[in-house]
């Protein structure tokens, strides 16, 4: 599985994205896919992801009602539809695919490239 990660951009607080994340390979559809991001100085965290039925999400409290993981099969593609954003979510996201629907970054196994996001106050 290979994942190519955009949609990051300059927004201001209060204001939308929406993240994609294009996977190529067979094994995609019966991947789970996440979002993580990290920030400058801090460590890769949790953000959001989605099982590969599209039925079970997860997503870390700091983003939980503003934040939206979904999945095109037929576009091979991950989305985060991110709202009312903060200039704490400012970081590099990255998005990957694993088995199981996890926070924990080590569990997936395949990771695209990462796509900045930066929110100003």
């Amino acid at each position: 599985v290979q994942l190519q990660a955009s949609g990051g951009a300059l927004v201001q607080a209060g204001g939308s994205l929406r993240l994609s994340c294009a996977a190529s390979g067979r094994t995609f559809s019966r991947r789970v896919m996440g979002w993580f991001r990290q920030a400058p100085g801090k460590e890769r965290e949790f953000v959001a992801s989605i099982h590969w039925s599209g039925t079970d999400t997860y997503y870390a409290d700091s983003v939980m009602g503003r934040f939206t993981i979904s999945r095109e099969y037929a576009m091979n593609t991950v989305y985060l539809q991110m709202n009312s954003l903060k200039p704490e979510d400012t970081a590099v996201y990255y998005c990957a695919a694993g088995p199981l629907v996890t926070d924990y970054a080590g569990s997936y196994d395949y990771w695209g490239q990462g796509t900045l996001v930066t929110v100003s106050s």
